[in-house]
């Protein structure tokens, strides 16, 4: 049985004094929560403060992103090497990453690659925007990013990646997708995918989220839902009660 896992993007939020605040609230609420993999995502600022708060808790820290070399005269960037120190996932992949720094598919696979060999747990992110939704692409759009993002990968390598459907249109709009529609996709498009990748015994022990919009309100009806394993938390996250509500919904 594939272990839900509820994760809080904090995207470009929080001072480090906000985040500290962000994370005693979060400590409390959580620590009585079982069976559910629990880990945040703050800023790269926070990370090291967040990593002293997070010490004998069991909620995993990751960072929003990573450069693909280990070091070099990259200015801006921070490798996996670097975060490995602290952290225990990674984000790679997100849309606004695609989106706002031309973040391609072959990027995403170089980034997966690095964090693999330094040991992170990779939450990858695909999806279609609405003009691809609207125009029937979606299949199209995430074969090409499962295929290009995780190319030359094994299925020991692969074993440890956590997958995020996050269709684009969704994102912040507050135009959440049904949970019908996310369960749909995921389990006829990017199952069938990792099938054919790898096989069906990785595909169905890869646990695969759905973000967009989620809130304490329409989180049930997401986990409601066998392919569903749990979601990528954007502005929710932010709000400690939000955050626990959703990861109680998690519970299976």
């Amino acid at each position: 049985m594939r272990k839900p896992v509820i994760a809080g993007n904090w995207k470009m939020n929080k001072t480090i004094e906000e985040s500290r605040t962000l994370v005693y609230e979060l400590s409390g609420g959580l620590k009585n929560i079982k069976g559910v993999e629990k880990i945040i995502f703050p800023p790269f600022i926070s990370l090291l403060p967040a990593a002293a708060l997070l010490q004998g808790t069991d909620i995993g820290l990751g960072a929003q992103n990573l450069h693909w070399e280990d070091k070099g005269a990259f200015t801006g960037e921070v490798s996996a090497r670097m975060i490995a120190e602290f952290c225990q996932y990674v984000i790679i992949g997100h849309s606004e990453r695609r989106a706002f720094f031309g973040e391609t598919d072959e990027m995403v696979n170089r980034k997966v690659f690095s964090a693999i060999k330094n040991k992170l747990i990779p939450v990858v992110c695909i999806g279609e925007t609405l003009k691809e939704k609207e125009s029937g692409q979606t299949g199209t759009v995430i074969v090409r990013q499962l295929t290009q993002g995780f190319k030359g990968l094994n299925c020991d390598q692969f074993s440890s990646v956590i997958i995020a459907y996050e269709p684009v249109w969704a994102i912040g709009t507050g135009m959440a997708s049904s949970g019908e529609n996310a369960n749909d996709v995921i389990q006829k498009v990017v199952r069938q995918t990792l099938i054919n990748l790898f096989d069906q015994e990785t595909a169905l022990a890869t646990r695969i989220l759905y973000g967009g919009s989620v809130t304490s309100t329409n989180a049930p009806e997401f986990f409601a839902y066998a392919d569903i394993d749990g979601a990528l938390v954007g502005g929710a996250s932010l709000i400690a009660d939000d955050f626990i509500k959703i990861t109680l919904a998690c519970i299976r």
